[in-house]
């Protein structure tokens, strides 16, 4: 008999994209800390903002209903900064992600499968925190078809924004870095039209709010919402989000490469 090497066959790229987007979807319903904190916080804001401003961006005139007004606000806190960056670190310093290494596995898979379980749970957050805001009274003067383009707009966005945290994780194997991720958010969301429309703002802040993409992201969404199919605040919402996952896909893709090389 003779000597044979046997070794692991390619499977595909689209079958190891399969296999790690199962493993990690699956691994979701373990993991409630991480799920829990991302619907609470965007309903505590939701709640807070409308009791406590309402009445007084109503009575001004610059918002009709602050309650859609505020929903795109409450579903960007609840898809930004929701990753498997974490579960990365994990299988960083256990070992997985090396063993990993050394299989066929095509490297893009390795990140693109985390990012499809992103996708997954940042839609199922949006439906949670949209259904409660429906129960509230919002409607979507687009309909069903306009309330799909939402969720698959804010999921698409949440899945941009992993592109930091996966960045951090691949770079630092450090699971307090990446919990601190969530910080690199918080100029995107505050210097924006969180509270008021643009043309309300003043000073410095509405030049921020003119630069910053979570602007446009929020004027789609809330187009979609509350004023209809309005081609261009809708337009500069994809684009905000393309230009977001240009720059963080980008990141954590030569991220990936620069660890795949240094093993």
């Amino acid at each position: 008999m003779s000597n044979t090497e046997i070794s692991a066959r390619p499977a595909g790229f689209f079958t190891d994209l399969a296999t790690v987007a199962r493993r990690a979807i699956r691994s979701l319903p373990r993991e409630p800390e991480a799920i829990i904190p991302a619907i609470i916080v965007p309903v505590f804001f939701f709640f807070v903002n409308v009791g406590s401003l309402q009445k007084l961006a109503q009575s001004s005139g610059s918002v009709v209903d602050f309650k859609a007004f505020q929903l795109p606000v409450a579903i960007i806190f609840a898809v930004t900064g929701v990753s498997r960056a974490s579960a990365l670190v994990t299988d960083i310093q256990d070992g997985y992600f090396d063993r990993l290494l050394v299989t066929p596995v095509k490297r893009p898979a390795l990140l693109l499968g985390l990012m499809i379980a992103d996708f997954v749970l940042v839609v199922v957050l949006s439906i949670g925190v949209t259904a409660l805001a429906m129960v509230m009274g919002v409607r979507f003067v687009t309909g069903p078809l306009g309330m799909l383009a939402f969720l698959l707009i804010a999921g698409a966005w949440g899945v941009a924004f992993t592109g930091f945290p996966y960045t951090i994780a691949l770079r630092t194997g450090n699971p307090g870095a990446v919990a601190s991720s969530f910080l690199l958010f918080f100029p995107f969301a505050f210097l924006t039209t969180s509270f008021l429309p643009k043309e309300a703002l003043s000073g410095w802040l509405q030049t921020a709010a003119t630069y910053n993409p979570v602007t446009y992201l929020l004027e789609g969404l809330r187009a979609i919402v509350s004023s209809g199919w309005e081609v261009a605040p809708i337009a500069k919402a994809i684009a905000a989000v393309l230009g977001l996952g240009l720059v963080t896909f980008t990141l954590a893709f030569r991220s990936l490469g620069a660890r795949v090389s240094s093993d």
